[in-house]
């Protein structure tokens, strides 16, 4: 993206220049559109449940700028040789179940022949132009609050290889399923003017990019991070995605660990799929959403502090 030249136009509010979740376009002073893609590969077995996870990422990072999803267009890459139409047929109908939920339409799309099958979506939004969260918004004195535990990319890992116990594989669909819709009306009632989802660059990956285009620095500390059940057993076991350890070697180049074992600063790059989304909010407000957010059967915390300073991230 490097090699690019940045659109110059007063109307794209959000480009690639900060490289937010979404890109954002102003329509009229109080209209703006939300326009994001992402697609993943299969990180479960079961057809539907796959397009329900993929439908719930892509749709995120709407919810990441503040924004309602309107309508979809699916992304799909097939290998027609080797799997069904059936089953793509189930991929459809799970995205279908998410699209149904978070109440925007999914109106078409696309389909390619691919050895290696994939799918997401194509989504548009709207936000207010005034009220969006962005990447840029955090700000000194504000508390973080982290909106889902971390740990997908060791659950999942673990599911690829047969390790990963029942319970705790509910317990990761639960989460990744989860739509963000919430989380995003808490954190816009909350006051915040920063967001940003948590996926596949992990939350240091992710708040290395806030810390960075904010100009701020990020405080954590990582024994209020919460975790899926048994993805810390399954890491200590050796269940660990490559992502995660690209995550930390990006991160690493403003990153402060402290006293922290390498376990402890892996997990915070643990690469996520569907994961919550970081916003920034005044103290008091900040522990009233985690207090919301726990009522509709979020799993949140507050987990650190902004700080004034030139772009890095401590840990304690």
């Amino acid at each position: 993206m490097r090699h690019l030249t940045p659109a110059d136009t007063p109307d794209l509010l959000v480009g690639m220049d900060t490289g937010d979740d979404a890109a954002v376009w102003r329509i009229s002073d109080d209209r703006a559109l939300a326009l994001t893609a992402d697609f993943i590969t299969p990180v479960v077995d079961d057809a539907r449940a796959w397009g329900r996870v993929a439908a719930a990422n892509a749709v995120s990072d709407i919810y990441a700028m503040g924004g309602t999803p309107l309508m979809a267009l699916n992304l799909v890459c097939w290998n027609s040789d080797e799997l069904s139409a059936d089953l793509l047929v189930e991929v459809l109908q799970g995205a279908q179940e998410i699209a149904s939920e978070a109440g925007f339409v999914i109106a078409g799309g696309h389909t390619v022949d691919d050895p290696e099958p994939k799918f997401g979506l194509a989504v548009m939004g709207e936000v207010h132009p005034d009220r969006m969260l962005t990447n840029t918004g955090f700000r000194p004195g504000d508390a973080l609050v982290l909106t889902k535990p971390l740990g997908i990319g060791v659950i999942t890992t673990a599911i690829k290889s047969g390790d990963a116990p029942p319970d705790v594989v509910e317990a990761a669909m639960q989460s990744m399923t989860r739509l963000n819709a919430d989380a995003a009306a808490v954190a816009v009632a909350a006051g915040a003017t920063g967001a940003t989802d948590i996926t596949g660059f992990g939350l240091l990956g992710h708040l290395g990019r806030v810390a960075i285009e904010s100009a701020v620095d990020l405080s954590i500390s990582a024994a209020d991070v919460p975790l899926l059940p048994g993805a810390r057993e399954l890491a200590e076991a050796g269940s660990m995605p490559g992502g995660s350890r690209r995550n930390l070697e990006w991160a690493d180049q403003i990153l402060d660990r402290g006293d922290l074992s390498d376990l402890d600063v892996l997990l915070l790059a643990d690469a996520q799929t569907s994961g919550g989304l970081v916003f920034s909010a005044s103290p008091a407000a900040a522990y009233e959403a985690v207090a919301q957010l726990a009522a509709t059967g979020h799993t949140a915390a507050v987990i650190g502090e902004v700080l004034a300073g030139t772009g890095r991230i401590h840990l304690s």
